[in-house]
C-alpha cells in the first residue's frame, strides 16, 4: 500500500464532472478518481474546514463511530474495476467495512486519518503530472485553490436535480 494525500476537487471540463484528486506522499503520481457531485461537496468542505450547524451525513457517521468507542484508523482505495473505485474503512479493532471510495476519503478527511491506496490501483490508474519547462527541473503544477473552489460553488450554484436524472 502507498499513503496518499488528497490534493483537492477539481471539475473536468468540457462535461462539468467533480473528480477528487490523489498524490502518492513520497512520489510523483496522482490519481483522479471521478466521483458524484454531493461527494465532491462533502471531500471540499471538509478540506476548507466548513463546520455545518447540522451534521451531515459523513459527519454523522464519524460521530457515530466515536460515540461507539471506536475510530476510523485509515481509508484504503483497494481496487479499480472499469474506471469505479473501490474503498474500504479500517477501523481501531482491525474490522474493515466496503467503502464507495468518494464516501471513504470524504470520511478520511473528517477522521482525520491515513489514506492507503493498493499497489495495483496506483499502477493502474496512476498519472505523473508535471511541467516541461525548457531544460528545468519538472515540479508539479501549480494549484490555484481558490480558484478552484470558486468555480466548483459556482458550478454547484447552477446544478439541478434533474442534472442526474438517469
Amino acid at each position: 500500500m502507498i499513503e496518499v494525500e488528497i490534493v483537492g476537487v477539481r471539475i473536468e471540463l468540457p462535461s462539468n464532472q467533480p473528480l477528487v484528486l490523489l498524490k502518492e506522499i513520497r512520489g510523483e503520481r496522482h490519481v483522479p478518481i471521478w466521483i458524484g457531485t454531493p461527494e465532491a461537496s462533502a471531500i471540499a468542505l471538509a478540506q476548507q474546514g466548513v463546520v455545518p450547524p447540522r451534521p451531515m451525513t459523513h459527519d454523522l457517521l464519524v460521530d457515530v463511530v466515536e460515540a461507539l468507542g471506536h475510530s476510523i484508523v485509515s481509508v484504503n482505495i483497494v481496487a479499480v474495476e472499469d474506471n469505479i473505485f473501490y474503498g474500504q474503512l479500517q477501523f481501531d479493532d482491525g474490522t474493515t467495512v466496503s467503502s464507495r471510495a468518494s464516501d471513504a476519503l470524504a470520511l478520511a478527511l473528517r477522521a482525520k486519518c491515513r489514506i492507503w491506496c493498493a499497489d495495483a490501483v496506483m499502477d493502474e490508474a496512476g498519472v505523473r503530472i508535471t511541467e516541461h519547462d525548457e531544460g528545468e527541473d519538472t515540479h508539479p503544477p501549480a494549484v490555484d485553490e481558490e480558484g478552484e473552489l470558486r468555480r466548483f460553488r459556482e458550478f454547484l450554484d447552477d446544478v439541478e436535480p434533474e442534472d442526474f436524472g438517469g
